[in-house]
């Protein structure tokens, strides 16, 4: 029995159900915890986990050469300990960009590597479990990504006022397609001369640098061009249909110019060739069909530049109409009356990274399916911390829809499967991992704990997997669930009426660093139920048995022992005395 020495004035009673209660009961059996990220040696960390109780764990290993150190024995011997014990693993591949980017930029052959690692990780997550579907999670991305804001009305337009618009960008990140490079672009009031304060959006931004830059290369472009005329206009009237073998000292100068201006003229001509390259290659179909056009009309040009290969006025007549070609197509106004996009350059990297993502990942696990069928591992995509790209509940599930739809045809192309069977597959075989703790980091934007609420309700038909974790909403963190101020009561009610499957694992390495203590049962603690029928719920029993966190000392300290008498110093922590040691209900290993 607890006495009032033990509590805060108004604090809630110890044998209260909801003392540290997040709200929800959750099967005991599927609650579960990761090994430790700094050691190759996972089936030791898997046996002590084993040794704690848990039945589900999280083979979590996020260095890709921490995973390559572990033989692929260890494994196979995991899955033959989980089989003798009637527990289940799950895996955490390394945390790579899934869409190739690195600390140098997004190259295609960077995406072809990353590829190939995570095929091999994938087949890591088979030797796990041969039987059946265990997801391995994948991180959506590990790149800087936009952010939204709620609204707020200094930092509104006029439009999205009138509009009525209640969340805003803060800032989007802008990627270079060709160099893969990022750009920041943020929500901000710019001061003009004579306009103060005129709000600009991270969208009109984005806007801004794609026109800026076909302008700057059309600008480029027509001062090579505009100085070759100079010369060709000045200089190729003097040797016009002179003989070279009779020319004059002043013809032989002009030559030379010319020659000049031919330079020019090929300088511009190849800066050209590369632009509509780009400007092709960046644009949709609408605009690659108004390309296609220009080039058309800047052939019939060049081929009468061919007939007199030394008359720079055709080559100039041939520049000058793909150049007024481009300038139409490359400008916003034109191409918005006309119904047409410019091409994109700098792309929103969501959209750049969604599309390299899917690629990558409906590629392992078409691989993996050819392997191993049915059985093939879950590629379960994780919510990255807020802040990276793709970490909402609406930006993941577009991702998961796009990699579906890409397996999907490529199993019904290249394997023969019904459109029905492909779909199945698809949906069977690529869902998400919902992180609690990195969706909860969206309220350092403003938002309330809705928000949370609110994307969860996005993702949850597609989860197959849970990172049970809690935190304050603003850095990186792991708390058990109910010690931080993630809502858990309406997000886990909002998953279960969305079916989300998989189980809860709680990643708990950073508790574990600072206080030195399985973070465990303070997890069955707050959201466990009944182990089996009639028992009390594990947080009833553990409420009066867990070390207090209020640095109030001992719940049971030694003054008690002289001042009444009592005869239980031995009592281990974990019942209220200062006895370490000696061994836990579950496995064997010690208390404390």
């Amino acid at each position: 029995m607890t006495n009032y020495e033990t509590l805060y004035p108004g604090t809630t009673y110890l044998l209260d159900p909801n003392y540290h209660f997040t709200g929800y009961r959750i099967p005991p059996g599927t609650i579960g915890g990761t090994t430790s990220i700094q050691t190759a040696n996972q089936l030791k960390e898997i046996n002590n986990l084993l040794n704690q109780g848990m039945k589900v764990t999280e083979v979590s290993v996020i260095d890709d050469k921490v995973l390559e150190m572990i033989p692929k024995e260890q494994f196979k011997e995991i899955n033959r300990l989980n089989k003798l014990t009637g527990a289940e693993s799950t895996l955490h591949a390394p945390t790579l960009d899934p869409a190739g980017f690195t600390q140098e930029g997004w190259s295609e052959e960077n995406q072809r590597a990353v590829q190939r690692q995570f095929e091999n990780f994938v087949e890591r997550g088979h030797d796990l479990n041969p039987d059946g579907n265990i997801p391995v999670t994948i991180h959506a991305s590990v790149i800087p990504g936009s952010e939204i804001m709620p609204a707020i009305k200094e930092l509104l337009t006029p439009e999205e006022k009138e509009a009525g618009i209640k969340e805003v960008y803060a800032r989007i990140i802008a990627v270079d397609q060709e160099s893969g490079r990022f750009q920041n672009l943020e929500r901000e009031k710019k001061y003009y001369p004579g306009q103060e304060g005129i709000v600009r959006t991270p969208e009109q931004e984005l806007q801004l640098i794609n026109e800026s830059h076909w302008d700057q290369q059309l600008a480029q472009l027509l001062f090579y061009k505009e100085r070759a005329d100079e010369l060709a206009a000045k200089f190729y009237p003097i040797i016009n249909n002179a003989d070279p073998k009779y020319f004059t000292p002043e013809q032989k100068t002009a030559a030379q110019q010319v020659d000049n201006a031919m330079a020019y003229y090929k300088n511009a001509s190849m800066s050209l060739n590369a632009l509509y390259h780009n400007a092709y290659k960046f644009s949709d179909e609408k605009t690659r069909t108004l390309l296609k056009k220009a080039a058309e009309d800047y052939k019939k040009g060049f081929s009468e530049y061919r007939h007199d290969p030394h008359n720079p006025g055709a080559l100039s007549h041939a520049l000058q109409t793909l150049m007024q070609s481009m300038q139409v197509i490359t400008d916003a106004n034109a191409a918005e009356a006309g119904g047409w996009k410019i091409p994109e350059k700098y792309k929103q990297v969501e959209d750049f990274a969604r599309e390299k993502t899917s690629d990558t990942l409906s590629n392992v696990a078409l691989k993996t399916y050819e392997k191993f069928g049915d059985k093939s591992p879950i590629i379960s995509i994780e919510n990255p911390p807020y802040g990276q790209a793709m970490s909402s509940g609406k930006e993941l599930k577009k991702l998961i829809e796009t990699t579906r739809n890409k397996f999907e045809k490529k199993l019904m192309q290249e394997h023969g499967l019904s459109q029905k069977e492909a779909e199945n597959a698809a949906e069977r075989l690529i869902g998400a991992t919902w992180d609690t703790s990195h969706i909860s980091m969206i309220r350092k934007q403003g938002f309330g704990p809705e928000k949370i609420t609110k994307e969860t309700k996005e993702i949850a038909p597609f989860v197959k997997h849970v990172h049970f974790n809690d935190n304050f909403g603003t850095t990186h963190t792991d708390l058990p669930p109910g010690m931080g101020s993630v809502p858990f009561k309406d997000v886990l009610e909002v998953l279960e009426k969305g079916k989300a499957k998989g189980k809860k694992i709680f990643e708990g390495g950073q508790f574990f660093q600072h206080f030195q203590t399985s973070p465990f049962p303070y997890v069955l603690e707050s959201s466990a139920g009944q182990f089996f029928e009639g028992s009390p719920y594990f947080g009833q029993v553990y409420g009066l048995q867990a070390p207090y966190y209020s640095e109030r000392g001992a719940v049971n300290p030694s003054i008690h022992h002289s001042l009444y008498g009592s005869r239980f110093q031995t009592l281990p922590l974990e019942l209220g005395g200062e006895t370490g040691g000696g061994q836990s209900r579950f496995a064997g290993t010690p208390n404390a």
